[in-house]
């Protein structure tokens, strides 16, 4: 099991932590990204030659570039990752270098070799991606429930009060009245009101805090391509920890589960009772936590009110960087589909 102990007094200052990382006054433009991230490593690794390096651009996923790099001579790989245009406005920088440098120390993700201007460089983890449809088989879904328990142990230093309505209420205020696409302004108007987005956030917040759900450390985006099966097959690794912060015990999960649906929201992949319980019991056994059937059923009571969470965050989320993002993705419409979901599973879970 992984060492989640908290840290020595060499890391309790979370300023050190961060100022521990070296930067380099460099950006990585997304117009020129294999050029640039060859300049870039050979400023961070000196000893590296530039015609050594092999590049290859990560495209799955929807909020950063990401570049792959190979010295070929010294057979090492890193990643570059180029933060996505606006991304601040969505993503707190400051604790995603806190929660890398600390989970670094706590050998739980790989090394962060250094920062520049708009970006990180930070160590490869060899192994195969998962499948959004095989999240939930035998083989998968017990690693990644015990990973998930050792991560909701971890203690990093900062604030550990759960931030999820906070986020939320801060991305809606930046949600624009109208969108320069003309078609994604007009499916904004025929789904979404801001009225009634805010009623709906108050009235959710209200429901899940009186839950008492356990507040722990929480990757928050468990999405098939964050997930990284071992070469042995019997660990898994979490990667992309920009979203990761203490939030409720039931969100994570829950968000987890929402996952299986991949991005084309194929909803009905997600884990029917049964196998939730099964989940559940691998999780809370593998940090010794009570795992008699009451516990059980009142965390798959817990977990089903926290699907809405995961789903407003995530369409909120979304409205957010249609109006940002120049990735090539259809935010609008997928906002649409993680509401329409919602209010589906409101009408079963909220009776």
């Amino acid at each position: 099991m992984t060492n989640t102990s908290e840290f020595t007094n060499a890391s309790q200052d979370t300023a050190a932590l961060v100022d521990a990382i070296p930067h380099f006054a460099f950006d990585v433009k997304h117009d020129s990204l294999f050029d640039d991230s060859k300049l870039l490593l050979t400023k961070v690794f000196p000893e590296w030659s530039a015609d050594e390096l092999t590049f290859n651009q990560c495209k799955d996923g929807i909020t950063n570039k990401l570049i792959q790099c190979t010295n070929k001579s010294k057979d090492i790989t890193v990643l570059i990752r180029a933060y996505g245009k606006h991304t601040e406005v969505i993503i707190d920088r400051s604790q995603e270098l806190i929660n890398m440098a600390g989970l670094t120390r706590l050998g739980m993700c790989p090394p962060l070799y250094a920062r520049f201007n708009n970006g990180l460089v930070y160590g490869f983890i060899p192994g195969t991606v998962a499948k959004p449809e095989e999240m939930g088989n035998d083989l998968w879904a017990p690693l990644i429930a015990r990973k998930l328990a050792e991560w909701g142990q971890v203690q990093l230093p900062g604030d550990h009060s759960p931030q999820l309505f906070p986020i939320i209420r801060r991305w809606m205020n930046d949600i624009p009245a109208n969108y320069a696409s003309e078609r994604d302004n007009a499916i904004f108007h025929k789904h979404f009101k801001i009225q009634d987005l805010i009623a709906e956030c108050d009235q959710l917040d209200a429901i899940l805090t009186k839950l008492d759900s356990p507040v722990v450390f929480s990757h928050n985006d468990l999405l098939s391509g964050n997930v990284i099966m071992a070469e042995s097959k019997d660990e898994v690794f979490f990667i992309d920890y920009e979203y990761a912060m203490y939030n409720y015990r039931g969100f994570d999960i829950a968000n987890h589960f929402n996952e299986y649906a991949g991005f084309e929201c194929d909803y009905g992949r997600y884990p029917g009772k049964e196998a939730q319980l099964a989940w559940f019991k691998t999780y809370l056994d593998h940090i010794a936590l009570d795992s008699g059937s009451g516990a059980l059923e009142a965390m798959y009571t817990e977990v089903s009110l926290f699907q809405l969470a995961s789903h407003f965050y995530w369409g909120i989320w979304a409205l957010v960087q249609a109006d940002i993002s120049d990735i090539d993705f259809d935010y609008m419409d997928y906002a649409r589909l993680r509401f329409e979901q919602y209010y589906r599973v409101k009408t079963r879970v909220l009776v």
